[in-house]
């Protein structure tokens, strides 16, 4: 019963994280536009957030993989 939870909510995390991380990287990339050495946009500190929900849903993921 549990198993297709974990996988739809680890599903959904992902999906969030890889939609919210590429919003992110448009707002960072539009705001250094006129800057000669942009800053790595993959390091920037707010993209955290967005790893660490693709991270949780990744572990999920694995939980769900040893339950089944």
């Amino acid at each position: 019963m549990t198993q297709p939870v974990l996988l739809f909510v680890s599903v959904a995390l992902f999906v969030i994280g890889i939609v919210g991380n590429g919003f992110e990287m448009r707002k960072i990339r539009m705001a250094t536009e006129g800057q000669p050495n942009p800053k790595n946009v993959f390091l920037d500190r707010r993209n955290f957030k967005w790893y660490a929900l693709m991270g949780i849903s990744l572990v999920l993921l694995e939980l769900d993989d040893i339950y089944t």
